[in-house]
């Protein structure tokens, strides 16, 4: 006895996926009075000195983006979400850690992160306990690379 082929159906038009929006968008908020509202007094000062130096080497006016990251120039990020302005680099002091964020991949570059001291990574965030952890002149020369290398991809 012959199989009953089964009915084709019919091809359902395709629903346009609803991408969400992002969490962490540019706000008008102040970087300084952000800055001057850190709680902790050791925290605050090493902000300070990151905001100084990310001024000096990116020559860009700082942004809040979201509540609590502090940000310098902007591109469009490209991921599974879609796509959403972000900051070219950025810092965040947060409780447990001061957080930069830099290119994608400049962390895994050994010979200068070995001479930068003491930090834990992820994959664009380098975390550190407070800046006299770490080499400022070394923290210098790979947030200056990481700006360099944005600049150059995304303008």
């Amino acid at each position: 006895m012959a199989k009953k082929a089964a009915p084709k159906r019919k091809a359902s038009p395709k629903r346009a996926v609803k991408k969400a929006s992002p969490k962490t968008t540019k706000t008008a908020a102040s970087v300084a009075d952000f800055i001057a509202a850190v709680d902790d007094e050791q925290r605050r000062q090493d902000a300070k000195a990151v905001d100084k130096m990310l001024r000096d080497i990116t020559g860009a006016k700082p942004a809040m983006w979201g509540p609590s990251i502090i940000g310098y120039g902007q591109f469009v990020n490209e991921n599974t979400l879609g796509a959403a302005p972000w900051p070219k680099i950025g810092f965040s002091p947060r409780k447990g850690a001061t957080v930069l964020y830099i290119m994608p991949g400049l962390l895994q570059y050994e010979p200068v992160m070995k001479k930068l001291g003491k930090y834990k990574i992820g994959k664009t965030c380098l975390y550190m306990n407070k800046l006299a952890d770490v080499d400022e002149k070394v923290l210098r020369e790979l947030a200056t690379r990481s700006w360099k290398m944005m600049s150059e991809k995304y303008g």
